[in-house]
């Protein structure tokens, strides 16, 4: 068996990365997609490795000959690189398909060794291999049927985002017997390019093949831990380092970017915070049934967006704000502040790195960071602080102070002239009925209080980005206005908020819903030898990595020695081996040496697969 990489193209979505380097020549975590591929082609004993090359081909050459490669290499050249496409080189290289067996390949492609294994391993002679398509993917599909055979090749301009759900992705990763090259690739190969030219792109042979009675290719389908990635772009390029970096570096590469892990296949994200029973199908069918006009107008500005908010939460247009998510809000509110912060650690850091001015710091004594109203006025009644901000429940250990300790707490900062701002982007989920300070006479009648939510959080929509500031400060709330744009909100947003009120029964009973799960999570979690987990009024659970010998009531009995799995060797693994994201704590904790981590309440079937899987790394830790 032998192998043929197409080598020859310019890429130049790449830009700057291939001004001067061919496509193939690109590093992923500093290694040329060339040196993998041919890494990984030589492991397999074949006779000879065939590189069909163009643009900077003497440069290749050059690096390729530097290379410790024990398998015979030889080339094509394909001069007119430039004006042709993938069906030319492959085209050149044709008379190597009639000598023997082939695997084919193109150089933009990065795969884990178990992509090609299964590949040549698999009896069958001929086989395409398919991945089940994702969203982040472009070109040709495939609709197969259930004994693998290739029903149809669907290009891009044939695809329909209606059938998407049974379409697999060609990998661009072939295997070809030397008989099914002679008898219908290389004859059908020939025929096209002499009838429609050599601007065209190999695949166009297959889909005239799988057309046929007997097409003599079947496809063969990775599994989803089978990791592979086609790099056409630097996004491209980014999301490949993070998914192929080294163990202890792929964490920080994907925390990095903050989300859109929908490029990433089938990762379980425990990490950000969500409700996941919420929204419910039939809203999600109405925005679509009206995102053609969504997208095509201007959404409307700031008055009208205001006085949706103040419908959606019973309050006056006057008093509310509403952001591009509360992160905008946060921002705007800080900038506009003198004199000390006072905060709780550990807790959402946002508030802390927007805030250029001087911070009090307040950490709790006790072993579970629990705190309540008496612990806040004691330890800030000495303190000269302007702005008390306070995340209730608290993120990430899901301390909670009740509404009548609440109202407690905005008296004595009236009292004490400090501006109390609560964040309350997860109160919703608190068992307390009644809980939110949202109420238009209550801040009425304190305008030092400030109220911040977050929309993404409890009401599942992330990617609306959506947020409100509240406050009987009706000066502050003009001054927020006029510090982000008119049009800080997009029209799907504002359409969200235009509706949100017909679903009212459904968000109830998505929070009812998650405060079971949650319950639930927390003792199918506590069943996990060395896991102690805290108690939480939110849509997340903190857990504590700990020893045996460390009592779950108390310090931890003299001599207790510290438990071997880390925060962050736990939250690897899981990224790694299970291709699951959780939180690890360490940055957040202190310097004492205990180890947390933050999870997500997702549903019942995502919790279970968690909980399942921590227990696989624990177990195979100890």
């Amino acid at each position: 068996m032998q192998a043929i990489i197409l080598a020859a193209g310019m890429g130049k979505r790449l830009k700057q990365l291939t001004q001067n380097n061919t496509k193939c020549m690109v590093k992923v975590n500093g290694v040329p997609l060339i040196n993998r591929a041919l890494g990984q082609l030589d492991q397999l004993g074949l006779s000879r490795i065939i590189l069909v090359v163009g643009y900077e081909r003497e440069k290749l050459i050059r690096h390729i000959d530097g290379l410790d490669v024990s398998t015979p290499i030889e080339y094509v050249e394909n001069p007119i690189y430039d004006k042709t496409n993938n069906i030319y080189s492959l085209f050149l290289a044709r008379k190597y398909l009639l000598e023997e067996d082939t695997l084919l390949l193109e150089s933009d492609i990065i795969f884990d060794d178990s992509v090609l294994r299964c590949l040549v391993e698999d009896p069958r002679d001929s086989l395409a291999l398919a991945a089940k398509y994702e969203s982040w993917m472009d070109g040709t599909c495939l609709l197969l049927s259930e004994q693998d055979d290739i029903e149809a090749m669907i290009p891009g301009s044939k695809f329909r985002f209606s059938d998407m759900g049974n379409y697999y992705k060609t990998v661009n990763l072939y295997k070809f017997s030397r008989d099914f090259s002679r008898t219908h690739y290389v004859p059908f190969l020939e025929a096209y390019t002499a009838a429609l030219g050599n601007n065209e792109y190999y695949e166009q042979v297959l889909k005239v093949l799988v057309s046929l009675d007997d097409p003599g290719i079947k496809a063969k389908r990775l599994t989803d831990d089978q990791l592979w990635y086609e790099i056409d772009d630097i996004q491209d390029l980014d999301i490949a380092e993070s998914l192929f970096a080294p163990e202890k570096e792929k964490t920080a590469l994907i925390h990095r970017r903050f989300g859109g892990y929908w490029r990433y296949p089938k990762m379980l994200d425990f990490c950000y915070l969500v409700n996941c029973y919420y929204p419910p199908r039939k809203m999600l069918d109405e925005i679509k049934a009206n995102f053609d006009s969504l997208v095509c107008q201007y959404p409307s500005g700031m008055y009208v967006n205001s006085l949706l908010a103040a419908r959606n939460f019973s309050l006056r247009q006057e008093q509310v704000v509403v952001g591009n998510g509360a992160a905008e809000l946060i921002k705007a509110i800080l900038d506009g502040t003198q004199g000390t912060l006072g905060i709780i650690k550990p807790t959402f850091e946002e508030y802390a790195n927007r805030y250029a001015g001087p911070l009090c710091v307040c950490t709790p004594k006790s072993r579970d960071f629990s705190y309540g109203a008496q612990e806040i006025e004691a330890y800030f009644e000495d303190k000269d602080i302007r702005l008390l901000v306070l995340i209730n429940p608290d993120n990430p250990t899901g301390n909670y102070i009740c509404r009548e300790d609440m109202e407690r707490l905005i008296l004595w900062t009236e009292k004490k002239g400090i501006t109390f701002l609560v964040d309350e982007s997860f109160v919703d989920f608190a068992d307390e009925a009644g809980a939110s300070l949202l109420d238009e006479d209550l801040l009425r009648s304190h305008p030092h209080l400030i109220v911040v939510k977050s929309i993404s959080k409890s009401y599942g929509v992330p990617g609306l980005r959506l947020g409100i500031a509240a406050s009987g400060d009706t000066a502050l709330i003009d001054r927020l206005k006029k510090d982000v744009s008119i049009w800080n909100i997009n029209s799907v947003g504002e359409f969200y908020m235009q509706i949100e009120e017909k679903y009212r029964k459904d968000y109830a009973s998505s929070l009812a819903r998650v405060r079971t799960e949650r319950e639930r999570f927390a003792q199918v979690l506590s069943s996990i030898p060395g896991l102690r987990v805290f108690p939480s009024q939110a849509n997340y659970l903190m857990a504590e990595l700990i020893s045996s010998e460390d009592p779950m009531d108390g310090q931890p009995a003299s001599g207790a020695k510290r438990p071997p799995m880390t925060a962050a060797r736990l939250t690897e693994e899981l990224l790694t081996r299970k291709n699951i994201l959780i939180k690890d704590l360490t940055s957040k904790m202190g310097t004492d040496g205990r180890q947390f981590v933050r999870i997500a309440v997702r549903n019942e079937n995502d919790d279970d697969l968690l909980a399942e899987a921590i227990r696989d790394v624990m177990t195979a830790e100890v």
